[in-house]
């Protein structure tokens, strides 16, 4: 025979030698809660092995990562008091303003991503400002912006490195964009949720962030997961209105969508492991059923295989310990 393929793979150095999607550490960020309160640690029941931090307890957590060679982390925000406007998002002294500050001070390495949205502030549960339609309640896209627009402003005068708006508010990315040009952060970037399906991964993460809303869903904004081509055109858009990175989310069950977006835009891709998928893993691990660590990267490696240049995972720190040992890069 000519051809022989398995010539290729015949031995561990050769494997690697081959290999066509390789992964490095620094393209990994890790999803981090911060609450307020004072000197407490909360475990996320939802997630092993994951947890709420407030303020005052970040520097363990956030020196773990970069030991591990993981040096991006995207904060999400739980704050005491919630309200309709979700006014805590945007204020001065709000907890991811002071998680943002205090982080970059102490960890200037470390590069802090912002999470941009509502949902986690407003009594209601809902992605933005509430407006009435009908015999029904809906989120107002238009008065949202302007909200989106001061939370993402605030976290950059905090430090934050980078904001991801995770609203899927039709016209956020051009709204924080000229918002971050104006107040003179022409430099921030943003990486955009720009393909947010709703989807039933979410789950742990609502209960993590004290997040679900408090009545109906969030389908009238958030993505049909039948849909292929709506997922393209919120990629463009998102493009042509200013985001520098496009993320897909979740990550594992659309890896269709993450190759199509990755062949449409000229931007890097991001791909969100989100709650569910790590739950799930956990969950059939302690129950003997898989070998986590081999299903851990085996989701990773597909999803960079479809596309992804950022993975971001719950397992940042596990998987940059195998790319370490060569087990995956």
């Amino acid at each position: 025979m000519i051809y022989r393929p398995r010539r290729l793979r015949s031995t561990p150095e050769l494997r690697k030698m081959v290999r066509e999607t390789r992964i490095d550490e620094s393209s990994l960020i890790y999803p981090m809660f911060v609450m307020d309160g004072e000197n407490r640690i909360d475990e996320i029941k939802a997630l092993p092995g994951q947890y709420r931090y407030t303020v005052d307890r970040v520097d363990a957590k956030v020196e773990e990562m970069l030991e591990a060679g993981v040096s991006s982390i995207m904060l999400f925000g739980i704050p005491e008091v919630k309200d309709e406007m979700g006014s805590q998002a945007y204020a001065e002294d709000g907890i991811i303003q002071r998680a943002v500050s205090h982080i970059k001070c102490k960890y200037p390495e470390m590069f802090v991503i912002t999470d941009v949205c509502m949902c986690e502030y407003t009594s209601h549960g809902h992605c933005g400002a509430l407006c009435r339609c009908g015999e029904r309640y809906d989120v107002d896209n238009d008065r949202t912006l302007e909200l989106l627009q001061k939370t993402a402003v605030s976290h950059a005068l905090a430090g934050s490195d980078m904001v991801a708006p995770s609203d899927m508010m039709d016209g956020r990315v051009r709204a924080i964009r000229e918002a971050l040009d104006e107040n003179g952060f022409v430099n921030t970037p943003i990486m955009s949720y720009a393909v947010k399906y709703s989807s039933s991964f979410y789950g742990p993460f609502r209960e993590a962030a004290g997040s679900a809303p408090a009545f109906g869903d969030r389908k009238s904004y958030q993505m049909d997961y039948h849909n292929r081509r709506e997922a393209i055109k919120e990629a463009i858009l998102d493009v042509e209105e200013g985001a520098d990175i496009i993320m897909v989310k979740p990550s594992t069950a659309y890896l269709d969508i993450i190759r199509e977006v990755y062949e449409a835009t000229d931007v890097p891709v991001a791909a969100y492991s989100v709650s569910g998928e790590y739950a799930m893993v956990k969950a059939a691990a302690a129950n003997g059923w898989i070998d986590e660590k081999a299903v851990m990267c085996e989701m990773a490696v597909a999803a960079y295989r479809a596309g992804a240049t950022i993975y971001e995972t719950y397992y940042a720190k596990e998987l940059a310990e195998c790319i370490k040992q060569g087990i995956i890069g």
